[in-house]
């Protein structure tokens, strides 16, 4: 299978024996159905989705508005990205959902944000920018602005979509380099970011596209999904972050035109997985068996086509999914199977 070939991973020295440890391979005999396709039995009723709000309208500029990135700040306010605001317009906005206000605290002159999430422990927004290849950090008031990582990674530019913290600060980052030119070749990364010196470790490379990344409930596994592989990978990390112990295919998705794009994971472990050419959200349990799927409601779906990511206010079932399209860039709410936690707080 050329998958083993195509998929690789620093491995930590106790399983490099094994190889490519299950890179290539189907999930485990022993759970024959995670990841399978839904059935009667395995189906879970979806919590109804209602619009609460309008963000962006379609921007003349770029002839697109794509909301994503969506994470509660320690105000309270829920912080967006527009992928495609053109120079001069929200980069990120700040939306109060309860008085349905926005305002924007970020813009530039060349970048496409891809994703935010609040530091653990400076409490500065950062985000993506997939353009550039940077990672910049701001107050929540979008000031001070810095970058925290721009230039090459073992000799190619970085193009980050998603971020993720770990327990110690550090940042794990999904890289589709070269993702343009074609869009599904096998040259996307995961990246490690030392929370302390800034430095930066390939953990695998040659995925297609890897778009989402979230960390376990219990940060005991890292959850990754490959936009043009549809596929959810899991990864567990050795001791110290720098290394990748085990990994493996976990979910197959069989998503017509959409296309995977970001992962929350709530209190229980259950994962949300947004699609980039549909309106829709994916939910698996913690061991990857498929839930539901939580749509927009029938009479808006004509004029939205992406429902890239969720995020779960802290310590509530109160989720919001940034969904786009034609009509313009949307926050819709449902209530999540369990409580919010860091890792379905953006990325």
């Amino acid at each position: 299978m050329t998958s083993t070939r195509r998929h690789r991973y620093v491995m930590a020295p106790t399983v490099l024996v094994l190889g490519v440890l299950l890179a290539g391979c189907s999930a485990s005999p022993s759970e024959p159905d995670a990841g399978a396709e839904p059935s009667a039995t395995t189906r879970t009723t979806a919590p109804a989705s209602q619009r609460v709000m309008q963000v962006t309208n379609v921007h003349e500029g770029t002839g697109m508005t794509l909301l994503e990135g969506p994470t509660f700040g320690p105000d309270g306010a829920l912080y967006v990205v527009d992928v495609t605001a053109p120079p001069g317009a929200g980069k990120v906005l700040r939306v109060d959902v309860d008085t349905q206000e926005v305002e924007t605290i970020y813009t530039d002159d060349g970048s496409a944000l891809t994703s935010a999430q609040f530091g653990p422990a400076d409490e500065r927004l950062y985000v993506t920018d997939f353009l550039s290849g940077s990672i910049r950090s701001m107050t929540p008031e979008g000031q001070d602005v810095r970058d925290e990582f721009t230039g090459e990674i073992d000799g190619t530019p970085m193009q980050p979509d998603d971020v993720s913290f770990d327990m110690d600060g550090n940042l794990y980052v999904t890289d589709a380099a070269g993702a343009r030119d074609p869009y599904w070749e096998p040259t996307g990364r995961i990246i490690r970011l030392d929370g302390t010196t800034g430095d930066a470790t390939v953990l695998a490379d040659e995925l297609e596209s890897p778009n989402g990344i979230g960390f376990s409930a219990d940060f005991g596994g890292l959850w990754i999904s490959l936009n043009t592989g549809n596929r959810i990978d899991h990864l567990t990390l050795s001791d110290d972050g720098t290394e990748v112990s085990t990994a493996f295919p976990a979910v197959y998705v069989s998503a017509g035109v959409g296309q995977l794009d970001s992962i929350a994971v709530d209190a229980a472990g259950n994962l949300y997985i947004g699609l980039h050419g549909r309106p829709e959200i994916l939910v698996y349990d913690t061991g990857g068996a498929f839930l539901t799927t939580i749509s927009v409601p029938t009479d808006d779906q004509a004029g939205l086509n992406s429902a890239t990511n969720v995020a779960i206010r802290p310590g509530t079932t109160e989720a919001y999914a940034t969904i786009s399209g034609d009509d313009g860039g949307f926050l819709y709410t449902f209530n999540a199977f369990a409580e919010g936690i860091r890792q379905s707080n953006g990325g």
